[in-house]
């Protein structure tokens, strides 16, 4: 009985002399409780977990990391700046794929109506504007303006002439305003983005009345028709575009 007790002792004394050791090295203490039942029941020794690199930082940042990807994307900037500084021929694809992944337009309006289609409501961080004059039902398009067709597709192969005797322009189709911008002989335009990932084209206006990336509803004022001088009928350009390709607006809807 004499022997056991010495021996427990012992094993005491031994673990005093580690966990002294430990304290002197730095390193974590083993809590005594965790100690005493190792001695106790011959269990290992217990490591705590640790948060993380440096000791009290979020486990789920890292330093190295964030650094790491600021100075790849630093990187990429300065190589995308030297691949357009440098007009070598066996870069041009290069720069093409570049380009174009760049002018890709992001999808608004077929973003927005998948939401809709899955979730049953609009996204509600996006502004959504009531036009409370005029309600057209969802099912139909609205004519930009009623008038006579002056200049054919097949003129340009991209769109029509519209002369009218109404003064505004409205939206064929809700969707969200893609560009605003003033496009050579077509003047003032508007482009709106729809569901589907159409677009339709809206020129020659007077005035513009909508801005870049507002949502627009089905019938709602674009803009007005430019006057020409010395006439009481006014002038506008449509076009609708599908993909990369225009297609005839009169085979959609009717302008007379």
């Amino acid at each position: 009985m004499s022997n056991r007790a010495n021996e427990i002792r012992k094993r005491i004394a031994r673990r005093k002399r580690e966990k002294h050791t430990i304290h002197t090295s730095g390193k974590k203490v083993v809590p005594t409780f965790l100690a005493n039942d190792e001695e106790r029941y011959g269990g290992s020794t217990y490591t705590p977990l640790e948060s993380g690199p440096g000791n009290g930082g979020h486990p789920l940042f890292r330093k190295e990391v964030f650094i790491f990807k600021i100075l790849l994307s630093a990187l990429l900037f300065l190589s995308v700046g030297i691949l357009f500084k440098n007009q070598s021929p066996q870069l041009d694809q290069i720069r093409h794929f570049v380009t174009s992944t760049m002018e890709n337009e992001f999808q608004f309006a077929a973003v927005t109506k998948w939401y809709e289609e899955q979730f049953g409501s609009p996204l509600t961080l996006l502004p959504i504007k009531q036009n409370d004059t005029e309600k057209v039902s969802p099912d139909k398009y609205a004519v930009p303006a009623v008038g006579k067709v002056t200049e054919t597709f097949e003129v340009n192969g991209q769109g029509i002439m519209v002369e009218t005797d109404s003064k505004v322009v409205k939206a064929l189709n809700e969707g969200y305003v893609l560009e605003v911008a003033t496009k050579g002989e077509l003047g003032k335009t508007v482009v709106i983005q729809h569901g589907d990932g159409s677009e339709t084209w809206y020129g020659n206006l007077g005035t513009v009345d909508v801005k870049l990336y507002d949502y627009v509803e089905t019938g709602q004022e674009v803009g007005t028709v430019m006057d020409p001088e010395g006439d009481n009928k006014g002038t506008y350009y449509f076009a609708i575009k599908q993909g990369e390709t225009f297609i005839d607006p009169i085979q959609v809807i009717k302008f007379e």
